[in-house]
């Protein structure tokens, strides 16, 4: 398995496309609200990537049609904007990527509409918080199932939670999918050693009920066998040449979070 090994100067670049992404994922939940069309979003979304100086790295990805991804509910993954009408109480989860001078950079959020459901919104905070234990656990000189194993092992501890197989994380550089694919769960201690020049896109797809899936007639969309809501969270990070992390998704690079396991973030490209 051969992984993409990243220069100093080639992870500024990835940086600044990863704040185009986190600029562009803020405005769009500041516009996610009761009444908007996940056309709307998408709207948002190629304006501020255009104003940014970027490209979509979504749009004609396969033939895909829009700038984002919007899914909704049931949809947990690559959901098409259209005429599709926000309404309250809705899970709108939204995947957003963005090239700058051939790098990427790809992230994504969920957030629950005008609603105080304690169940699918500890689910949510569940998903979030387990990317950021992978994040943790994807430390220079682990290995690459330990990822998968620390985002599996907290959502396990949290309660009963369906997490999507066929789905996960990837490496990401001068393309959005690279190799490596990077599990949602599994065992520790397997895989290729992490290493500084490295960067990842973790992901953890998490549902209310069961982890299977199916992808409607459109080819893309990916909605739960049992109609059970979902949420998806993701960042991208790098290896720094330092040997430490850096989030190159996040606006402090995951200072905060990182700080919380107690891992020093790298100063290199802040």
């Amino acid at each position: 398995m051969a992984i993409q090994i990243k220069s100093l100067d080639q992870l500024a670049l990835m940086r600044k496309a990863g704040l185009l992404v986190r600029s562009t994922l803020d405005l769009i939940r500041a516009n996610i609200k009761a009444g908007t069309t996940t056309s709307a979003l998408d709207a948002i979304a190629e304006a501020n990537i255009k104003r940014g100086g970027g490209l979509s790295n979504f749009k004609g990805y396969h033939g895909f049609p829009a700038t984002i991804c919007v899914s909704i509910n049931d949809e947990i993954v690559h959901g098409i904007p259209g005429d599709r009408m926000i309404v309250s109480g809705d899970i709108v989860s939204v995947d957003c990527g963005a090239i700058v001078q051939g790098w990427h950079g790809d992230a994504a959020f969920s957030v629950i509409v005008d609603s105080d459901n304690d169940e699918r919104q500890k689910m949510l905070d569940v998903c979030e918080e387990s990317m950021w234990h992978g994040i943790a656990a994807g430390v220079s000189g682990a290995r690459l199932s330990d990822i998968g194993s620390a985002i599996e092992k907290f959502v396990n501890s949290q309660g009963k939670y369906g997490i999507l197989r066929e789905y996960g994380g990837h490496g990401i550089g001068t393309s959005m999918h690279m190799e490596p694919h990077i599990l949602n769960y599994g065992r520790p201690g397997s895989g290729p050693k992490i290493e500084p020049g490295m960067a990842f896109a973790i992901e953890p797809m998490i549902t209310l009920g069961s982890e299977k899936t199916r992808v409607l007639d459109d080819h893309w969309t990916v909605v739960t066998t049992d109609s059970s809501h979902g949420s998806h969270f993701e960042n991208t990070y790098c290896i720094a040449p330092d040997g430490k992390p850096f989030v190159l998704t996040e606006v402090d690079g995951g200072r905060a979070n990182l700080a919380r396991f107690g891992i020093e973030i790298s100063d290199l490209l802040a």
